[in-house]
């Protein structure tokens, strides 16, 4: 069964937070702020946080920034995920990915659409591994980013969740670099 080991002591994660937008900025950021806000009520560190354009060159220059910061864990991003035009957040994080976490999307998908029914088609949510960072590309909407982080990510980033998850196996992302 899932739950929380209490005999398992929380270890936090260094979380940045990104926004891709070409119109919001730090006083109307409500996803971003939505992110800030789970993850620091959840004991994890706020390692960065930035605003960028909806430009996919821009947005993989700082997933690669944070995926080399040893100060960085774990980078979450909001916006950019849908089927517009300007909509390129999941072709950057797919630039930067060395490893896809395709189950991500797939539950994600199932959390939205008890929420929000078949609309949930719209979204292209979705997560990977470089460099021993985790990655994740979350809708724009408030509501969406606190579907991925209370349904899936808050557990997935707490050590003491059993039967396993994400911060357990850290250790273990690079270990294909190692000589032998």
């Amino acid at each position: 069964m899932s739950g929380i080991n209490e005999n398992r002591e929380f270890i936090p994660m260094r979380i940045a937070v990104l926004t891709v937008s070409d119109t919001r900025t730090a006083d109307d950021d409500k996803a971003g702020d939505t992110l800030v806000e789970r993850l620091t009520g959840a004991g994890h560190q706020l390692a960065a946080r930035r605003i960028v354009r909806d430009d996919r060159a821009v947005i993989v220059d700082c997933l690669r920034g944070w995926i080399t910061d040893p100060t960085v864990d774990v980078v979450l991003t909001t916006g950019g995920t849908g089927l517009t035009g300007r909509d390129v957040t999941v072709e950057a994080h797919r630039d930067v990915y060395e490893k896809e976490i395709e189950a991500f999307s797939t539950v994600f998908t199932i959390v939205s659409m008890q929420k929000i029914g078949t609309s949930a088609v719209q979204s292209r949510a979705c997560g990977g591994v470089s460099s021993g960072t985790y990655l994740f590309a979350l809708p724009g909407s408030p509501g969406g980013c606190r579907d991925a982080w209370d349904a899936i990510l808050c557990w997935q980033f707490d050590y003491r969740h059993r039967p396993c998850n994400f911060v357990e196996i850290m250790p273990r992302l690079e270990e294909h670099r190692r000589r032998k």
